[in-house]
């Protein structure tokens, strides 16, 4: 005796076959009870099998038993599986990738069921030289089908996942044209789309509308649809960010949904132009103001597309929701504003600007302070008497009463006008409107799309050369920390 076998001797190759045709015809008679054991083994060792339906459980048994007789059927015939031999398995294959199971689980799935065949056919071989030799031979063969069944059947899942994705990304962009037309498809995929993305639940839900530009150096072929994936992560109303590339543009049409808040979208946008920027990723994004209703999409478009103006050419966030009517007056004024600006204002802006700005943000807290000057004080922290001499020095070189509310506005429009300027510039010659900047023009980077008509366009937009980014725009901080100076006691 060695190793628990019987001392019986192998007589040659006749008996070798006669072990292996009993060991599959008796493997053969259990299929069902094998296949029940593998989807067991399947439940408890695979999270993914556990969490599904008895509907799912059923379907993978039958193609489990499927598998254990074509294979049996393969080994008895002492040939080599086919594909005409599992052709079955393209379907349970689309059947997994549609219910969104994972390649990994499925794929995993096979190994399981490899297992459990193995350890049956170990099982039957008995204690015999002849069987445990019979079942060494069926090892190879086993292994080929399992590869091979494996492989195909993930070929078919991907082929699927592929096919399912490309109709989804055409379905996409379908209805996102569709939608620029100001229509909203009434049936059919583009409606589903639709309401898959929060976009056809209530005719006056609010929404934004996205547009974003590469700009810089272009960091690769895929660098665009990574970034316009990365937006449709974004979404705030449990639904994901209607999102696709649109020739060299992308264009986004988030839902806020009920109550949705544009602040957190904004919130998110930015944060995702960040984490592109890490990847080497340069984003210009334009954000519109929220509409009611998918009716006015065309005219959100047209402004995601308008703001982008607002921005350097190191790219950055322009969101209107963000933006104050007064704000977006002021970053569309030409030099005629500028020039209509008391130079009195401006020589004392720019010289407070030089030396850190300490007068702007004490106007700016008066202001918000509603004319309250301990309580803009206390916002400023600093003394009381420090604010009035402020105010004081304020009127003296300007002629302005901050406390009359038109000599109020003069001062606010002339810091409003200031703060689009580039660090530097002298006011009056820098423009962000496709004119001067300084004497020279910008540069500007083509922006190549279509029309909310589907029409093609080939545009230039400005870039700002030197601009920085906007801090309105941006919520990079609110411009009212107090700035120390030398010549102010405190």
């Amino acid at each position: 005796m060695s190793g628990g076998f019987s001392t019986g001797m192998l007589t040659g190759a006749d008996t070798l076959r006669t072990e292996r045709s009993r060991i599959l015809a008796e493997l053969l008679n259990r299929v069902d009870e094998l296949a029940d054991r593998a989807v067991t083994t399947m439940r408890a060792e695979i999270p993914a099998y556990a969490a599904r339906d008895a509907g799912f459980h059923a379907d993978a048994r039958e193609q489990v038993a499927r598998h254990y007789r074509t294979k049996l059927a393969v080994l008895l015939e002492e040939r080599t599986v086919t594909f005409e031999d599992i052709a079955f398995t393209r379907r349970a294959s689309m059947r997994r990738a549609q219910a969104g199971f994972a390649l990994a689980d499925y794929i995993n799935g096979f190994r399981v069921g490899q297992q459990v065949f193995w350890e049956a056919v170990l099982e039957h071989a008995g204690r015999s030289y002849g069987g445990h030799e019979a079942a060494l031979t069926l090892a190879s063969p086993l292994m080929r089908y399992c590869d091979f069944a494996s492989t195909h059947a993930a070929n078919a899942y991907m082929e699927f996942q592929q096919y399912a994705a490309a109709e989804a990304v055409r379905e996409s962009r379908d209805l996102v044209e569709l939608l620029l037309d100001g229509e909203m498809p009434t049936r059919g995929p583009q409606l589903a789309t639709a309401h898959g993305h929060g976009l056809a639940t209530d005719a006056r839900a609010p929404l934004v509308v996205v547009t974003a530009i590469l700009v810089g150096p272009e960091p690769g072929a895929d660098a665009r649809h990574a970034a316009c994936a990365a937006i449709a992560r974004t979404g705030v109303s449990g639904h994901r960010t209607l999102s696709i590339v649109r020739q060299s543009e992308i264009v986004a049409i988030p839902a806020l949904g009920p109550g949705g808040d544009p602040e957190k979208l904004c919130d998110r946008l930015q944060k995702v132009q960040e984490s592109l920027l890490a990847e080497g990723i340069v984003l210009a994004m334009g954000i519109s103001t929220v509409i009611d209703g998918t009716a006015q999409i065309p005219r959100a478009y047209q402004e995601a597309r308008a703001v982008l103006e607002f921005l350097p050419e190191d790219g950055g966030v322009a969101a209107l929701p963000r933006i104050s009517p007064f704000e977006y007056m002021a970053l569309r004024a030409d030099d005629t504003a500028r020039h209509l600006v008391d130079p009195r204002i401006t020589g004392l802006l720019s010289e407070d600007r030089m030396r850190g700005g300490v007068l702007t943000a004490t106007i700016r807290a008066f202001a918000a302070a509603d004319l309250n000057l301990r309580a803009a004080a206390e916002r400023l922290q600093i003394h009381h008497n420090t604010a009035q001499y402020r105010l004081r020095r304020i009127q003296e070189r300007t002629g302005r009463n901050l406390r009359h509310i038109t000599d109020l506005v003069d001062l606010l429009v002339a810091i409003a006008l200031q703060d689009v300027l580039p660090a530097g510039a002298e006011p009056g010659l820098a423009t962000y409107s496709g004119r001067p900047v300084n004497g020279t023009r910008p540069s500007t980077a083509p922006v190549t799309g279509q029309s909310a008509t589907g029409r093609s366009t080939d545009t230039e937009r400005p870039t700002n050369t030197g601009r920085q980014r906007l801090v309105s725009a941006t919520n990079e901080g609110d411009g009212t920390t107090d700035v120390p100076s030398v010549h102010e006691p405190r």
